[in-house]
């Protein structure tokens, strides 16, 4: 980690230049994983893909991401947090290019789990970056900054993706990652510190790394393409996992950080309300194109309200939520977002967007806004800072594994399959049913939060206790 003495202030260059690097990392990761959704149809018509393909070309690059984000962690906190994610960085770029050659669905899928390998080295680190390297005080309002522009290139993914597609070719969604890739590389080797534990364990847990990637895989394939076999992997997989985290010396995953409440809490938050996000961008952008006619550049201009919201007051939710502690944000947020769920629920044949689209839009935006700085920043808080890169591995970990859980499992729980995805009538009856169980979802997140999460939690740290 890094010296006491060197801990950057948020207001120097210093301490800007490296929020910059963790944005523009964990904005690249997370812009692909949204820039995908609105390229779903145009990569099914171009390729012959099946419904079951195209759910394919967006969970195996979020189950590589989940299964493998805990050892980019673990593998910063003890190799070098800012060496991992330039490795990560430049991993994600030749993927990429391997996306955007792909000749068939096969292909793609392939490359798309590559690419979730780099963006699983990558993402921690831009997290643990800010809390190894600024100090204790500003961490909440560089974590709003980061969540605000990271959050926007979520948001951005579906436009630029329909501008890219109307302009040129699906292709473009993954070769675009390339010149980005470069900028971030030449910010982080000049001016991002490196830093690492301290204390770093001798042996890297290989067993359970596998035994976690068995786990999401065999539920995800479940869930995806049906049958009891994957299914019992998957459930085994988990059991064993947590076996051998539990008695390992050097676990991948120590258990132990489940024992603090926020840490625990905040997790269990995180699964439910990006379980609902990751179905609501995947079928939302479907039930656009598909239903409401819209195209993919108009259906990217859909989300603009989202983004500008997340840019312009997450920093303001990261501050607020330093001065009067994480619950009342990380309750209100989930249950705002739920009503614009309910309201986008109304999206359907000849859908107009100032009545249909814009209010849900809008809603679903403030909820997150309220939600998403003070949620990171009360993952982070929980753990010592040598435990940072752990702690933003297993809070990702947790988001994306929700996301790919939920786009696996509610196309099937609302009853589409196979080439529903290309029939109106029947993709606008599953989307309607999907999105009340994504405003469930959202409840059930406000419902834990002021339940479970502990009165009167703080986001700072005592400096002595860090050190």
């Amino acid at each position: 980690m890094a010296d006491a003495a060197r801990l950057l202030p948020l207001r120097c260059a210093a301490g800007r230049w490296v929020v910059l690097a963790a944005v523009l990392g964990s904005g690249m990761a997370l812009l692909d994983s949204t820039v995908v959704n609105v390229a779903v149809r145009p990569i099914g018509v171009d390729l012959g893909a099946t419904l079951s393909e195209l759910q394919w070309v967006v969970n195996a690059y979020m189950l590589s991401l989940a299964s493998l984000i805990l050892v980019g962690g673990s593998l910063g906190d003890r190799l070098g947090r800012r060496r991992v994610f330039v490795v990560g960085v430049v991993w994600f770029a030749l993927a990429s290019i391997a996306c955007g050659f792909a000749q068939d669905a096969s292909q793609l899928i392939t490359a798309r789990a590559l690419q979730g390998i780099g963006a699983a080295l990558l993402t921690p680190g831009s997290l643990a970056l800010i809390q190894a390297t600024l100090v204790p005080a500003d961490r909440a309002r560089a974590i709003g900054i980061w969540s605000a522009w990271t959050g926007v290139a979520a948001a951005v993914g579906p436009l630029l993706g329909g501008a890219l597609i109307q302009a040129a070719s699906w292709r473009w969604v993954f070769l675009i990652n390339v010149p980005l890739a470069a900028v971030i590389v030449a910010v982080t080797l000049r001016h991002v510190p490196e830093s690492r534990t301290r204390a770093a364990a001798s042996r890297f847990d290989l067993p359970g790394a596998v035994l976690g990637a068995v786990a999401l895989g065999g539920v995800t394939f479940a869930l995806i393409e049906g049958g009891w076999a994957p299914l019992v992997v998957g459930v085994g997989g988990i059991a064993a996992f947590l076996l051998r985290e539990r008695l390992t010396r050097h676990p991948m995953l120590p258990l132990g950080l489940f024992a603090e409440r926020t840490f625990s809490t905040a997790n269990v938050v995180t699964l439910v309300v990006y379980g609902a996000l990751g179905a609501l961008m995947f079928l939302l952008i479907l039930q656009l194109q598909v239903v409401s006619g819209f195209s993919p550049l108009q259906s990217g201009l859909a989300m603009v309200p989202f983004t500008v919201l997340m840019l312009l007051f997450s920093s303001r939710s990261g501050a607020l939520a330093t001065r009067i502690g994480p619950r009342l944000q990380m309750t209100v947020g989930p249950l705002v977002s739920a009503a614009g769920v309910l309201l986008l629920r109304r999206v359907s044949a000849d859908a107009s967007y100032l009545v249909d689209v814009l209010p849900g839009v809008l809603l679903f935006g403030v909820g997150m806004t309220l939600l998403v700085a003070p949620l990171t920043a009360s993952v982070l808080a929980a753990v010592d800072d040598d435990h940072a890169g752990l702690a933003s591995g297993v809070n990702n970990a947790v988001a994306r594994a929700a996301s790919l859980l939920a786009v696996a499992a509610l196309p099937t729980l609302v009853g589409l399959s196979g080439d529903d995805y290309r029939l109106p009538a029947v993709l606008d009856s599953g989307y309607e049913d999907a999105m009340l169980w994504c405003a469930g979802l959202l409840t059930a997140g406000a419902l834990v939060s002021v339940v479970l999460l502990p009165r009167g939690v703080g986001l700072q740290r005592d400096p002595e206790l860090v050190e």
